[in-house]
């Protein structure tokens, strides 16, 4: 009888083994709708805009993996290996960045490509963007702002209550604090 056990629990760890994506979640940061959408939409088109451009949005080394970001104390933090952005986490903030500052910003364009004619220019380096032990979302970092030959650089530093455990809350809820930054940085440009 204690034959067929070894063979069979050989198997199953095989089996376990073999499948090198199952478990693996790929994580997109949401396109939250935004207050300012609707005030953009009743805007008229003006003919001359201004122009914005990002010229570069930046993570710090530890963020520029493909694992979600994890803090599980004031000195640790972990990278998950299953829990993973779909695309890298630079990309994806500037993309949304452009979103929502073109919708916080009617008559603006906004563009993550260089514009010819005058241009603002803003850059932004995201130096916190995980969920941490205490139950909190961290979105922090800087941007400076290059508007009508002055530069300005702003620090930020959000910590949002995370509703729920879990990797989707916390992306969730660390899209809610890039779309709130990205709200003071709209409010700051006009």
């Amino acid at each position: 009888m204690m034959k067929w056990i070894v063979p069979v629990t050989m198997a199953a760890l095989l089996a376990a083994c073999s499948s090198d994506d199952s478990g693996k979640t790929y994580y997109q940061l949401p396109d939250l709708p935004a207050a300012a959408a609707a005030a953009a939409a009743a805007t008229p088109a003006q003919t001359t805009q201004r122009q914005l451009w990002i010229e570069h949005v930046g993570v710090a080394d530890y963020l520029n993996g493909t694992g979600v970001v994890y803090q599980t104390n004031d000195v640790q933090y972990v990278i998950a290996k299953d829990n993973l952005w779909a695309s890298p986490l630079e990309q994806q903030l500037q993309q949304t960045l452009v979103t929502q500052l073109s919708r916080d910003l009617p008559g603006w364009l906004v563009s993550s490509q260089t514009l010819a004619g005058d241009q603002d220019v803003l850059n932004v380096t995201v130096t916190g963007f995980h969920g941490r032990y205490d139950g909190k979302a961290v979105v922090s970092g800087q941007w400076t702002l290059t508007q009508n030959g002055r530069t300005v650089t702003q620090p930020f530093n959000l910590q949002l209550n995370q509703p729920e455990d879990g990797y989707d809350n916390l992306v969730r809820t660390l899209a809610q604090g890039w779309q709130q930054q990205a709200g003071v940085i709209a409010a700051y440009v006009k």
